[in-house]
């Protein structure tokens, strides 16, 4: 039997595709206390990290374990979870079959196609250069011109930070890019926070009790270099982020 469709336009909506900026979570264990346990260090003191960010649930990671077959993911507990870190799950990916009925059970949808953000793009010698677009003009760099107490905290999201007066110890700084401190960096500075690896960190005087690009960290526990400690530096990333180091280099005028 065929069916056909009006001619006319409906008049009360329209369906067009839509590109979303997405996350992704890329699940490595179905052990979901030891998922709680590192979500909570490391987003339990920035309670607004996220902001509702609509989530793809990469589930490949499993598919390389010895008991792929068997991985059973409890998708309820695991969006309650995420929602928790005010994410929003719409999509799962790269899961076995049972994997995959079990997220659509659950309110996922399947999104085989999704990719995620590459830190850059691959390039060849061959490739021919592309064409010219449009780019749209970074956002402004978030200022800060007072001291910041102990207790304080401060995240420029989607930018870099700026700081003009000192960050006390106790006080916390978190940009998605780099972070300027033209004062003394006594608290906590996490630079890069959503994975940007060529984010850096900058300070006239550098004493921090923790600084952090893209998720690799070093605290006061490990005293600076002489060179560096309450001198002009910044810290860059070396190697990739999950498995590179923090290198810190005196600012010479």
């Amino acid at each position: 039997m065929t069916v056909a469709l009006a001619g006319r336009a409906p008049a009360t909506f329209e369906i067009k595709s839509a590109n979303l900026p997405l996350v992704a979570l890329l699940l490595k264990s179905t052990n979901l206390a030891a998922l709680s346990d590192e979500m909570a260090r490391h987003y339990g003191e920035l309670p607004n990290f996220f902001d509702h960010d609509p989530l793809v649930v990469d589930l490949s990671p499993l598919q390389s374990t010895a008991d792929a077959d068997d991985a059973t993911v409890d998708f309820p507990a695991l969006l309650a979870l995420l929602r928790q870190y005010r994410v929003m799950p719409i999509a799962a990916k790269g899961g076995s079959a049972a994997q995959m009925q079990a997220a659509q059970l659950a309110g996922l949808a399947a999104a085989p196609d999704a990719t995620m953000a590459t830190p850059s793009p691959v390039r060849h010698e061959a490739a021919a250069p592309p064409a010219p677009v449009e780019v749209a003009a970074p956002a402004s760099a978030l200022v800060i011109d007072k001291p910041l107490r102990s207790g304080q905290q401060v995240y420029a999201r989607g930018r870099d930070l700026v700081l003009l007066c000192m960050v006390n110890a106790g006080a916390e700084v978190i940009a998605d890019g780099h972070i300027h401190v033209y004062a003394p960096l006594r608290g906590k500075a996490i630079a890069g926070a959503r994975g940007n690896a060529d984010a850096r960190i900058f300070a006239l005087c550098m004493e921090p009790e923790l600084i952090s690009i893209a998720g690799i960290y070093r605290t006061s526990e490990v005293a600076l270099p002489p060179d560096v400690w309450s001198k002009p530096t910044q810290v860059r990333l070396m190697g990739e982020p999950g498995d590179g180091k923090l290198v810190m280099e005196p600012i010479k005028a």
